[in-house]
């Protein structure tokens, strides 16, 4: 692993300086990267995922003990490094770099088991939904996010923080909060607390995946109204939408915040 001299050193010799636009909060602290590892539950039989991998920190705690690894780096001169890196820390290890944007990429070298990586704050979600749609080997991981996201990926039904993240990962399987993150475990220091959130996949679904969301957006759009009025829309009107909760078994005056992803797929499916 790298610590902070290391880290700093090699930023220095590559001439990077962290910018907010590609979301880069390097860890520069070896403590907080085993932490991850181990709450991420991954094992040597497990080929993991890092979305942007930086300068390899992470990337090293994950080789130690995952079988491999597959990195998706947006930005050339880390991409271009990082492979040194490893040969250098852990020369018996493989690494398979994919240079892309992870928001667009739609292939891999190598099927994940596992998704492990801290997300840039300001397409965390986005990323995490695009890459569970279309890798769907992927059954477990573990994300380190801004703090107020992690409470709204792992929100259970019922509270303010429950939304159209929380459903949309319940779609895929459980989530859980795994603890939080200090801002000194960064360089530089985020203006954020951050936070970690463990979830599963492989949940049995037969319902239409976009369907389902659809359903989701509209009710969170206007989350203060009843789902009467706030899937009107989607429905094609106030009473086709009550017809269709009526179907589904939910009282059209409930809200989005009140119902669990499985009524969700019972609204999309009553269509």
């Amino acid at each position: 692993m790298l610590g902070a001299a290391e880290i700093r050193e090699l930023a220095g010799k590559l001439e990077i300086r962290p910018t907010k636009k590609l979301g880069q909060n390097f860890v520069i602290d070896p403590n907080t990267i085993h932490r991850i590892v181990t709450a991420s539950q991954i094992s040597a039989e497990d080929t993991v995922v890092e979305i942007g991998p930086g300068l390899g920190s992470l990337t090293l705690g994950l080789l130690e003990t995952a079988h491999q690894v597959v990195a998706v780096e947006v930005d050339p001169k880390l991409a271009a490094e990082l492979p040194a890196t490893v040969a250098r820390r852990l020369p018996e290890k493989k690494l398979e770099l994919v240079l892309a944007d992870a928001l667009q990429i739609k292939s891999l070298p190598l099927n994940p088991t596992a998704l492990v990586a801290n997300l840039p704050y300001n397409i965390s979600v986005p990323v995490l939904l695009h890459f569970l749609a279309s890798f769907p080997s992927i059954k477990k991981g573990l994300v380190m996010v801004q703090a107020e996201v992690a409470h709204r990926l792992a929100a259970q039904p019922g509270g303010k923080e429950y939304g159209s993240p929380s459903l949309k990962l319940a779609w895929y399987g459980p989530a859980r909060l795994a603890g939080n993150v200090g801002r000194n475990v960064f360089w530089p220091a985020p203006n954020v607390d951050s936070a970690l959130v463990y979830f599963e996949t492989g949940a049995e679904r037969t319902a239409d995946r976009k369907e389902v969301f659809a359903v989701i957006d509209a009710a969170f759009a206007q989350r203060r109204k009843t789902l009467r009025q706030a899937l009107s829309g989607w429905a094609g009107s106030a009473t086709k939408s009550e017809e269709i909760l009526v179907r589904a078994g939910i009282d059209p005056r409930t809200r989005g915040e009140e119902l669990r992803i499985d009524q969700f797929i019972a609204i999309a499916e009553a269509k």
